[in-house]
Protein backbone atom coordinates (compact mmCIF):
# COMPACT_ATOMS: atom_id res chain seq x y z
CA UNK A 1 0.00 0.00 0.00
CA UNK A 2 2.88 2.40 0.86
CA UNK A 3 4.43 1.63 -2.53
CA UNK A 4 1.21 2.63 -4.34
CA UNK A 5 0.91 5.87 -2.32
CA UNK A 6 4.52 6.83 -3.13
CA UNK A 7 4.00 6.19 -6.84
CA UNK A 8 0.74 8.13 -6.81
CA UNK A 9 2.36 11.05 -4.96
CA UNK A 10 5.34 11.02 -7.35
CA UNK A 11 2.99 11.01 -10.33
CA UNK A 12 0.96 13.91 -8.92
CA UNK A 13 4.14 15.92 -8.23
CA UNK A 14 5.36 15.31 -11.78
CA UNK A 15 1.97 16.30 -13.21
CA UNK A 16 2.00 19.47 -11.06
CA UNK A 17 5.47 20.42 -12.39
CA UNK A 18 4.38 19.86 -16.00
CA UNK A 19 1.22 21.93 -15.53
CA UNK A 20 3.14 24.72 -13.78
CA UNK A 21 5.66 24.89 -16.62
CA UNK A 22 2.90 24.92 -19.23
CA UNK A 23 0.95 27.68 -17.47
CA UNK A 24 3.89 29.98 -16.83
CA UNK A 25 3.00 33.66 -17.13
CA UNK A 26 6.37 34.51 -18.67
CA UNK A 27 6.68 35.25 -22.36
CA UNK A 28 6.87 32.03 -24.31
CA UNK A 29 7.56 31.63 -28.02
CA UNK A 30 3.98 32.55 -28.91
CA UNK A 31 4.07 35.91 -27.10
CA UNK A 32 7.67 36.69 -28.00
CA UNK A 33 7.15 36.20 -31.72
CA UNK A 34 3.41 36.34 -32.15
CA UNK A 35 1.57 36.69 -35.44
CA UNK A 36 0.87 40.38 -34.76
CA UNK A 37 4.55 41.18 -35.30
CA UNK A 38 5.20 42.21 -31.71
CA UNK A 39 8.59 41.47 -30.15
CA UNK A 40 8.90 41.00 -26.41
CA UNK A 41 11.89 40.87 -24.09
CA UNK A 42 12.40 41.50 -20.36
CA UNK A 43 11.64 45.23 -20.41
CA UNK A 44 10.61 46.55 -23.81
CA UNK A 45 8.07 45.61 -26.46
CA UNK A 46 8.16 46.70 -30.09
CA UNK A 47 5.95 46.38 -33.15
CA UNK A 48 8.22 45.07 -35.90
CA UNK A 49 7.64 46.71 -39.30
CA UNK A 50 6.90 44.70 -42.41
CA UNK A 51 9.96 43.83 -44.47
CA UNK A 52 12.35 43.55 -41.52
CA UNK A 53 14.14 40.19 -41.33
CA UNK A 54 14.59 38.86 -37.80
CA UNK A 55 17.96 37.29 -37.04
CA UNK A 56 19.29 35.41 -34.03
CA UNK A 57 21.27 37.87 -31.89
CA UNK A 58 25.00 37.35 -32.41
CA UNK A 59 25.91 38.13 -28.77
CA UNK A 60 24.29 38.06 -25.33
CA UNK A 61 24.10 41.88 -25.13
CA UNK A 62 22.07 41.94 -28.36
CA UNK A 63 18.47 41.36 -27.32
CA UNK A 64 16.92 41.78 -30.80
CA UNK A 65 18.58 41.90 -34.22
CA UNK A 66 17.14 42.62 -37.67
CA UNK A 67 18.44 42.85 -41.21
CA UNK A 68 16.87 45.50 -43.45
CA UNK A 69 17.32 44.64 -47.14
CA UNK A 70 19.51 47.02 -49.13
CA UNK A 71 18.30 49.24 -51.92
CA UNK A 72 19.49 48.33 -55.40
CA UNK A 73 22.45 50.76 -55.49
CA UNK A 74 23.96 49.57 -52.17
CA UNK A 75 26.23 46.57 -51.67
CA UNK A 76 25.17 45.75 -48.09
CA UNK A 77 22.00 45.44 -46.04
CA UNK A 78 21.36 47.66 -43.02
CA UNK A 79 21.06 46.35 -39.49
CA UNK A 80 18.94 47.25 -36.45
CA UNK A 81 20.13 45.94 -33.10
CA UNK A 82 18.56 46.41 -29.65
CA UNK A 83 21.18 46.21 -26.87
CA UNK A 84 20.82 45.92 -23.11
CA UNK A 85 23.73 45.70 -20.68
CA UNK A 86 22.92 44.47 -17.17
CA UNK A 87 25.56 46.79 -15.68
CA UNK A 88 24.06 49.89 -17.30
CA UNK A 89 26.12 50.63 -20.41
CA UNK A 90 27.15 54.22 -19.61
CA UNK A 91 25.48 57.62 -19.77
CA UNK A 92 23.51 58.77 -22.82
CA UNK A 93 26.14 61.42 -23.63
CA UNK A 94 29.04 58.96 -23.33
CA UNK A 95 27.28 56.64 -25.79
CA UNK A 96 26.45 59.48 -28.20
CA UNK A 97 30.12 60.53 -28.14
CA UNK A 98 31.29 56.95 -28.70
CA UNK A 99 28.88 56.39 -31.61
CA UNK A 100 29.81 59.66 -33.28
CA UNK A 101 33.47 58.71 -32.76
CA UNK A 102 32.91 55.64 -34.96
CA UNK A 103 32.53 57.98 -37.97
CA UNK A 104 34.87 60.30 -39.83
CA UNK A 105 34.79 62.42 -42.98
CA UNK A 106 36.24 61.02 -46.25
CA UNK A 107 39.46 62.96 -45.54
CA UNK A 108 39.79 61.42 -42.06
CA UNK A 109 38.45 64.25 -39.88
CA UNK A 110 35.95 63.87 -37.01
CA UNK A 111 32.27 64.32 -37.85
CA UNK A 112 31.21 65.55 -34.40
CA UNK A 113 30.15 68.97 -35.73
CA UNK A 114 27.96 67.30 -38.38
CA UNK A 115 26.14 64.83 -36.08
CA UNK A 116 22.73 65.84 -34.73
CA UNK A 117 21.27 64.92 -31.36
CA UNK A 118 17.65 65.35 -30.30
CA UNK A 119 15.34 64.19 -27.50
CA UNK A 120 11.73 63.10 -27.15
CA UNK A 121 9.47 60.98 -24.95
CA UNK A 122 8.00 57.74 -26.29
CA UNK A 123 5.20 56.23 -24.21
CA UNK A 124 6.73 57.63 -21.02
CA UNK A 125 10.32 56.67 -21.93
CA UNK A 126 12.87 59.47 -22.40
CA UNK A 127 14.76 58.93 -25.64
CA UNK A 128 17.99 60.45 -26.99
CA UNK A 129 18.41 60.25 -30.77
CA UNK A 130 21.69 60.67 -32.65
CA UNK A 131 21.97 60.88 -36.45
CA UNK A 132 25.48 60.66 -37.93
CA UNK A 133 26.91 59.93 -41.39
CA UNK A 134 30.34 59.41 -42.92
CA UNK A 135 32.94 56.66 -43.07
CA UNK A 136 31.92 54.11 -40.47
CA UNK A 137 34.23 52.00 -38.34
CA UNK A 138 32.12 49.23 -36.85
CA UNK A 139 34.11 48.79 -33.64
CA UNK A 140 35.44 51.52 -31.37
CA UNK A 141 36.38 54.03 -34.07
CA UNK A 142 39.28 54.86 -36.41
CA UNK A 143 41.76 55.69 -33.64
CA UNK A 144 41.51 52.21 -32.09
CA UNK A 145 42.37 50.45 -35.37
CA UNK A 146 38.83 49.16 -35.70
CA UNK A 147 37.78 47.04 -38.66
CA UNK A 148 37.40 47.92 -42.29
CA UNK A 149 36.16 51.47 -42.95
CA UNK A 150 32.75 51.71 -44.64
CA UNK A 151 32.32 54.99 -46.53
CA UNK A 152 28.87 56.43 -47.17
CA UNK A 153 27.33 54.96 -44.02
CA UNK A 154 24.74 56.38 -41.64
CA UNK A 155 23.68 55.56 -38.09
CA UNK A 156 20.48 56.42 -36.28
CA UNK A 157 21.14 55.64 -32.62
CA UNK A 158 18.57 55.59 -29.84
CA UNK A 159 19.15 55.57 -26.08
CA UNK A 160 15.96 54.71 -24.18
CA UNK A 161 16.11 55.50 -20.45
CA UNK A 162 13.83 52.89 -18.86
CA UNK A 163 13.10 51.83 -15.29
CA UNK A 164 15.39 48.82 -15.84
CA UNK A 165 18.25 51.01 -17.10
CA UNK A 166 19.26 52.26 -20.53
CA UNK A 167 18.45 50.33 -23.70
CA UNK A 168 20.33 51.09 -26.93
CA UNK A 169 19.01 50.77 -30.48
CA UNK A 170 21.46 51.15 -33.37
CA UNK A 171 20.36 51.35 -36.99
CA UNK A 172 23.41 51.30 -39.27
CA UNK A 173 23.94 50.78 -42.97
CA UNK A 174 24.62 52.46 -46.30
CA UNK A 175 23.05 55.94 -46.43
CA UNK A 176 20.51 55.17 -49.19
CA UNK A 177 19.33 52.00 -47.47
CA UNK A 178 19.03 53.79 -44.13
CA UNK A 179 17.02 56.57 -45.83
CA UNK A 180 14.71 53.97 -47.39
CA UNK A 181 13.98 52.30 -44.01
CA UNK A 182 14.08 55.44 -41.82
CA UNK A 183 10.26 55.86 -41.57
CA UNK A 184 9.79 52.24 -40.47
CA UNK A 185 12.66 52.60 -37.99
CA UNK A 186 10.92 55.59 -36.42
CA UNK A 187 7.66 53.63 -36.23
CA UNK A 188 9.57 50.78 -34.51
CA UNK A 189 10.97 53.23 -31.95
CA UNK A 190 7.61 54.97 -31.48
CA UNK A 191 5.95 51.60 -30.73
CA UNK A 192 8.33 50.98 -27.81
CA UNK A 193 6.59 50.19 -24.51
CA UNK A 194 7.69 48.90 -21.10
Amino acid sequence: MKQIRRRLLSGLLLLGCVLAAGCSSGPGPESAHGPAGSETNDALKFDVPAGWVEESPSSSSRKLQYRLPRVEQDSEDAEVVVFYFAGGGGTPQANVDRWVGQFQTPDGKPVSDKATTSHKDVNGIHVTIVDVSGTYFSSMGPMQGAGEPKPGYRMLGIIAETASGPWFIKFTGPERTVARWKPSFHSFVDSMKQ
